[in-house]
Formats: structure tokens, C-alpha cells, sequence
């Protein structure tokens, strides 16, 4: 299975953010697994690295950043997922339009953030990180 990880999502696992910190860690370890791919885009680091400079400095965020650009893949943002994300009229905010597309291209099955709402016009699966591990990780699966 191929997941995507919003930037919100990553932010709650590099500042350790209670509790989502619980699920999304979780989550982001299986990018280790056979099982699951997974992606992210490079406006959701640039996301995740703001948040993450804030709260501990330039230099750590860019290590935390480097660490877990080592263990997930990153989708391309390109020229064909901003023309799609401005010819969608469902599209309301560019930027969750931009995450949209990266993950459709890269050909996802599913988007875990933990604004759901954001992406009403999704045509793939959208979870919250706590829906997504009691769906797919948990031992009651």
C-alpha cells in the first residue's frame, strides 16, 4: 500500500506533538516495512522544517529533515500537478490541491492528515493518523 504523509502529519512527528505524536510515529515507521511505500511531498518538508525550525533551530531541523527524507519518498511537485490542481474547481486551496496531485502521481492509495475536510474532493482514501493505524495497524486487523 502507498501512503502519503501530509505535512501535518510529519510536523507532529519531528516536534513530538502529543497526542498525535502516538499514531504518527507509528505510521512513519513503515516506511521500514515491505508492506507500505511511503511518500510525501517536498512542500510538506518545507512545511514540516518551518515548524520544526521554530521550535528547535535551523541546524537540528535540517538534520531531523535529512533523517526522514532517508526513509520515506519524496513525490514531485511538479508543472502537471499545479495545472491540475488549477483546473479542478472542487480545488478550493492550492496548497492541499499541490499535495492532491503529488500524491495521485505518484500513485497513492491513501492521504493521512489530520485535516480530512481539506481534501473533500478526494477521490483516494483520506484518514487522521489515529483512523489510519486503527484501520490498517492495528493487532485487530
Amino acid at each position: 500500500m502507498k501512503i502519503f504523509l501530509d505535512a501535518n502529519v510529519l510536523v507532529s512527528v519531528l516536534n513530538k506533538e502529543y497526542p498525535l505524536f502516538t499514531y504518527t510515529s507509528r505510521i512513519l515507521s513503515l516506511a521500514d516495512s515491505n508492506r507500505y511505500e511511503v511518500f510525501t511531498s517536498p512542500v510538506c518538508l518545507a512545511i514540516a522544517f518551518y515548524f520544526a525550525e521554530k521550535k528547535f533551530k535551523a541546524k537540528i531541523a535540517k538534520q531531523k529533515i535529512s533523517t526522514l527524507s532517508e526513509h520515506v519518498r519524496i513525490t514531485t511537485t511538479d508543472a502537471a500537478c499545479v495545472k491540475q490542481t488549477l483546473i479542478n474547481t472542487a480545488v478550493k486551496d492550492f496548497e492541499d490541491g499541490l499535495q492532491y496531485y503529488s500524491a495521485i502521481h505518484s500513485n497513492c492509495n491513501c492521504i493521512i492528515t489530520e485535516d480530512v475536510h481539506d481534501f473533500y474532493f478526494s477521490s483516494i482514501e483520506v484518514l487522521k493518523s489515529e483512523s489510519f493505524f486503527l484501520k490498517y495497524m492495528s493487532t485487530k486487523n
